[in-house]
C-alpha cells in the first residue's frame, strides 16, 4: 500500500519498520531480503494465531494490552528515547499516533474471536487499499478497488451470510485504522529521530489499552501462563517482524516490499489453519485471492507512477544544467 506523502511507503508494519531498532544481520541477513519478509509476516501472523489461543484465558482486550505493553517495554529499553526537545506538535503527533495504533489493534482482536484469521485479515487490509486507490487518483485504481469489492462479496458469501456481521465490522474499523495508523506513522517518522517516536507511541497505546485490559481480564493477567503468552504475542506480532523488515529494506525496494506484504491474508489463512484449524471454503479462497490480487495491482500502479514522474523529470533536469 502507499501513503499519500510517499510514492512507494509500505503498509504499516512497513512503516513501523522503518523506525524500529535493528538487531544485527548475523544469521538473519543470510536469508536475503525476501525470506526476511516472509519470515517477518509469518511471525505476524503466526502470532495473530496465538493471540485468538490466548483469548479464553484473557480475552481479547486483555491481550491487546499485553502485547502493547511488552512491546512498549522492549521498544522504551532499546530505543531510550530522548523526551526532552519536542514541540507541542510533535507530542500531539505521537499521542494521535499511539491512539491509532491501540485503536487498530483493539478492533483487530476483537475481529478474530469473531471471525476466522484469513477473513479477517482480508477485510483489514482493504483500508490500506482505499488509501492507496484514493492517494493515486488513477483511473485503473478503480479497477483494483471493483476487483477488491467483488473478493468483499464472495468473502462474505453475497452478503455476509457466512461470517459473524459484529466480526466483520470489526475488521473493517481496524482496517480504517491501519489506513490511519500509516498517515500517522509516516508523519512520526519525519518528527522523531530513528526508533523514538513509535517506542513513545507504542508506551501511549499501552497506557491507554492497559485499563481496558484490566477491566476485562482483571488478575487474569498476572497468571505466569497468560504474562508468558502474552510476550510471545508480542514479540512474534511487534518486535520480531519489526526487526526482520527493517533488515529486508536495508536490500529491498521498498515497491517489491509492499507487494510481498499483500501476501499477509495469504499467511493469515494459512496461520489459521495450522494452528486454529480454521479452513476456507473454496469460495473464500477465491476472494482471499481477488483481494490480493488488488492489493499487488495497487502497489504497481503508484509504482509505475512515480517511476514515470522521474523519467519525465529527468530530461527537465539536463536542460536546466545544459
Amino acid at each position: 500500500m502507499t501513503t499519500p506523502d510517499a510514492v512507494t511507503t509500505p503498509p504499516p508494519a512497513t512503516t513501523a519498520a522503518a523506525a524500529a531498532p535493528a538487531a544485527g544481520t548475523g544469521r538473519l541477513g543470510s536469508l536475503g531480503p525476501v525470506g526476511l519478509v516472509l519470515a517477518g509476516g509469518i511471525s505476524v501472523q503466526f502470532g495473530g494465531a496465538l493471540a485468538v489461543m490466548l483469548m479464553p484465558r484473557a480475552g481479547a482486550l486483555g491481550v491487546v494490552a499485553l502485547r502493547l505493553l511488552v512491546a512498549a517495554v522492549v521498544l522504551l529499553l532499546v530505543c531510550r528515547p530522548r523526551l526532552r526537545g519536542h514541540s507541542r506538535t510533535d507530542w500531539g503527533t505521537v499521542v494521535v499516533f499511539g491512539i491509532t495504533m491501540a485503536a487498530m489493534n483493539g478492533l483487530f482482536y476483537q475481529a478474530v474471536a469473531r471471525i476466522p484469521l484469513g477473513p479477517a485479515v482480508t477485510l483489514e487490509v482493504l483500508g490500506p487499499l482505499a488509501l492507496s486507490v484514493l492517494a493515486s487518483r488513477r483511473a485503473i485504481n478503480v479497477v483494483w478497488a471493483a476487483l477488491a469489492l467483488v473478493g468483499v462479496f464472495l468473502l462474505g458469501g453475497g452478503g455476509f451470510s457466512g461470517l459473524d456481521p459484529t466480526g466483520v465490522a470489526f475488521a473493517l474499523g481496524a482496517g480504517a485504522m491501519w489506513a490511519s495508523y500509516i498517515i500517522f506513522s509516516a508523519r512520526t517518522g519525519r518528527r522523531f529521530p530513528q526508533a523514538d517516536g513509535l517506542a513513545l507511541a507504542m508506551a501511549v497505546g499501552a497506557v491507554l489499552f492497559l485499563p481496558l485490559g484490566i477491566a476485562e481480564s482483571g488478575a487474569k493477567l498476572l497468571d505466569p501462563v497468560t504474562l508468558g503468552l502474552g510476550a510471545a504475542v508480542a514479540l512474534l506480532s511487534s518486535v520480531l517482524p519489526y526487526t526482520l523488515e527493517l533488515l529486508a529494506l536495508r536490500r529491498l525496494p521498498a515497491s517489491a516490499f509492499a507487494i510481498l506484504m499483500s501476501l499477509e491474508p495469504a499467511i493469515a489463512a494459512a496461520a489459521g489453519f495450522l494452528l486454529l484449524d480454521q479452513a476456507l471454503t473454496a469460495l473464500q479462497a477465491a476472494a482471499i485471492a481477488l483481494v490480493i490480487a488488488a492489493s499487488m495491482g495497487a502497489v504497481r500502479t503508484q509504482v509505475g507512477r512515480g517511476r514515470g514522474r522521474r523519467k519525465t523529470a529527468a530530461p527537465e533536469g539536463a536542460g536546466l544544467e545544459g
